[in-house]
């Protein structure tokens, strides 16, 4: 049974496609092993960066922690010794009872975990991992860390020598220069955009099962594009995969997410096409389209937003 890890920059549709994926009852759904703040129980291996970079040159613990996560073995001991809270303790009794029931029942395991995109070459080679990767248009991704204001910090990839020697040397100084300018959540989303998918970007030639959907198609055509992802995975299409769709895109859902909620998923997907021009202002629209509009990289055409 070989893993999904269903991938890309977060805020670009992993979690909705990763729920998705693992609606059969034959899927089981494993959340971000690469979090900053994971269990042990799930990933037995510290997590340092946001996006972490693994290769064969520092696979170290990860290898043998990863082999475990997707076989289901859960590591009870690291996880007692990483407790903190009654929270964390009943949230470990419930990933127990999920990888027992999931070994048991020989289930699929899917990782969803936007933190390993970097790490989709090792994931492959490593863990025979068929590969989902999400990408978002640059409009809707920045807009979307505006809202929340969610800034990123870039020394989670300037202090990854690896990371940084085997593909983003290019950004150095650009990373470096953003370090001063902690406010600018807009000029962060653009570098951030732009440094995730010309790695992505790489991936069409040199990893094999490895499928690039993106957001805007599965909003306008979830049933089709959805569907064909099944088929690209090998994976069925069940009634329960074709319900879960329907009620995560139909309309009369939510247009946007509300606040404090950002990890749902039923909305109605193509309203949410176009909430960006509610969140940036035409300035910011202006300067999300000339920092990009030449490094889209082969997944848009440069005005292809307007017909959306």
């Amino acid at each position: 049974m070989k893993p999904v890890l269903v991938t890309g920059a977060h805020r670009t549709g992993t979690t909705w496609v990763g729920r998705v994926l693992s609606s059969s009852s034959s899927v089981t759904y494993i959340s971000e092993p690469l979090h900053l703040y994971h269990s042990l129980g799930v990933l037995a291996a510290p997590v340092q960066h946001w996006y972490t970079y693994i290769c064969e040159e520092n696979e170290g613990v990860f290898l043998d922690a990863y082999q475990d996560t997707v076989e289901f073995r859960y590591r009870t001991w690291a996880a007692l010794q990483d407790l903190n809270s009654w929270k964390e303790l009943l949230k470990m009794g419930r990933d127990q009872f999920l990888f027992l029931r999931a070994g048991l029942s020989n289930h699929l395991p899917l990782l969803k975990d936007p933190f390993a995109v970097f790490s989709v070459p090792w994931f492959s080679r490593k863990l025979s991992s068929r590969i989902v990767i999400c990408v978002r248009h640059p409009l809707a991704f920045v807009s979307s860390l505006k809202r929340l204001g969610w800034s990123f910090d870039f020394n989670h990839l300037l202090n990854q020598p690896l990371l940084m020697r085997d593909h983003l040397e290019k950004f150095r100084d650009r990373m470096v220069s953003m370090k001063t300018r902690e406010d600018d959540i807009v000029g962060q989303g653009i570098l951030l955009w732009k440094v995730i998918y010309s790695v992505v970007a790489k991936y069409r030639k040199e990893v094999e099962d490895c499928f690039i959907f993106r957001h805007e198609d599965l909003s306008v055509q979830p049933y089709t594009n959805f569907s064909n992802m099944f088929e690209q995975l090998g994976l069925n299409f069940t009634e329960q995969n074709h319900q879960k769709i329907m009620k995560t895109t139909q309309r009369g859902n939510p247009q946007q997410l509300q606040s404090g909620n950002e990890h749902a998923v039923q909305l109605d997907s193509r309203a949410n096409l176009r909430n960006w021009e509610d969140r940036l202002a035409p300035s910011e629209v202006d300067r999300i389209l000339e920092a990009t509009e030449n490094q889209l990289f082969g997944f848009y055409e440069k005005e292809e937003w307007k017909d959306w």
